[in-house]
């Protein structure tokens, strides 16, 4: 009998029971190598297997058989294959060889996005985290793949759901900068300002030995937005930050440093000539939209400060002094930050006078009240979960090792003296 073909009754034969199955993976370990120099002749074999109870075998020659080169042609039945197998796998099975898994499911990804539908891969891609993951709170090598699918096919809100989730555990370095990276730019498009902020954030504070291109990147945006929404930014990075990033990425973001400077002085007038001319810089960057933004969040800066000073002013004084074309404009300007509740005011339209008024929610509404309790309970949890992890980190081996050589060695000497009344 043929080596594939008696392979093949194997699998039927070892995937009913976890000892059988154990039993099959030490077969397809031996045989990985066989099945990869016969990867042109395999994809018949599928046929014959049922990726809902041989999963793990059916895994190991559906990886051997994407593994070469592919063409159009072929990538259209094979993500027709692979999103039948995601979809139908068993977690348990998969899980015992997760490589195998991961690299098929990137492959998937290269195959849509070879045929410009990064769409079809979403769902199937959601799918196959779900079944890799251990629990939510796992950060899988696949988060990454699944959000630039979500970018690419501009399914934001999809994936900015699996960003709601809280992470604990990662697998790579490398996949938490993407992921950050990834979801903060899926924030920017939902208009998330302050989410796309902390993941931004969390790329350019992560520990580093070098500085990375994702870094450098996340930088250029985490500045823009950070001006956006707070309307100002600070060059320092908080002191947890890598070294290498505090030394280096300003160097490598200059341009938009000076946007920020150039921002901080508060004329639309000057701004707008900085970015005319360092327009091509921020188009080779992807950043011109978001640049854009800026020079609209300088008018509603603009608009803010008013609030601090005025309680009514009409809408040419706020078109002169916020330097807007017309009283419209500065009125559809207002009136877009109440909706939005960045301001609270009203509009008399008779005589073109603006009132600003003071935050109307009085936090005792039973929805707030379920906010702030919603609130509360997250951050218990999260602090027994930073207690649960401080414990395991100190009695970590490697660290304790680590820790014990950057500390000096201590002498008697450093010690207190003992008290008088307990001399002997």
């Amino acid at each position: 009998m043929n080596s594939v073909e008696g392979l093949v009754t194997q699998i039927q034969g070892l995937s009913s029971t976890a000892s059988d199955v154990s039993l099959l993976q030490n077969l397809l370990k031996q045989a990985d190598d066989a099945l990869h120099a016969e990867l042109t002749r395999l994809l018949p074999f599928l046929d014959q297997l049922d990726p809902s109870k041989h999963s793990l075998g059916y895994l190991y020659f559906l990886e051997a058989c994407t593994a070469g080169p592919v063409t159009k042609e072929q990538a259209s039945s094979f993500v027709l294959i692979i999103a039948r197998f995601i979809s139908s796998c068993v977690s348990e099975q998969i899980r015992l060889a997760p490589d195998k898994f991961i690299s098929v499911c990137k492959r998937f990804k290269d195959q849509v996005l070879l045929l410009e539908e990064p769409l079809r891969g979403v769902a199937p891609m959601l799918t196959s985290i779900r079944k890799l993951q251990s629990s939510t709170e796992h950060l899988t090598t696949l988060h990454p793949e699944f959000l630039l699918l979500c970018l690419l096919s501009k399914c934001y809100k999809t994936g900015f759901y699996i960003l709601e989730e809280d992470i604990f555990e990662v697998d790579q370095p490398r996949d938490l900068f993407l992921y950050c990276y990834y979801g903060g730019m899926i924030c920017i498009g939902q208009k998330r300002f302050r989410k796309a902020l902390e993941l931004l954030h969390n790329v350019v504070t992560a520990p580093m030995s070098t500085v990375n291109a994702i870094a450098a990147e996340a930088y250029k945006k985490y500045i823009l937005v950070s001006l956006i929404h707070h309307g100002h930014f600070s060059t320092s990075l908080p002191k947890y930050a890598a070294s290498v990033a505090q030394r280096n990425l300003k160097n490598l973001c200059q341009p938009y440093i000076e946007l920020a400077n150039s921002y901080s002085n508060g004329k639309i007038a000057d701004l707008e000539t900085y970015i005319q001319a360092n327009q091509e810089k921020f188009e080779s960057d992807n950043n011109l939209g978001l640049v854009k933004q800026v020079v609209s969040s300088m008018y509603k800066q603009n608009i803010q400060r008013l609030t601090q000073t005025y309680l009514t002013l009409s809408l040419q004084d706020i078109a002169n002094t916020v330097q807007l074309n017309s009283p419209k404009e500065a009125e559809m300007h207002v009136l877009q930050m109440i909706q939005d509740g960045e301001i609270y005011a009203t509009i008399n339209q008779k005589d073109g006078m603006v009132r600003f008024i003071e935050d109307p929610e009085q936090y005792k509404t039973c929805e707030m009240i379920e906010r702030i309790d919603s609130s509360i309970q997250r951050l218990m949890t999260l602090s027994k979960k930073l207690t649960v992890m401080d414990e395991l980190m100190s009695c970590d081996p490697l660290y304790l090792a680590k820790s014990g050589r950057e500390r000096q060695r201590l002498d008697f000497d450093d010690f207190d003296p003992v008290p008088q009344r307990f001399n002997i």
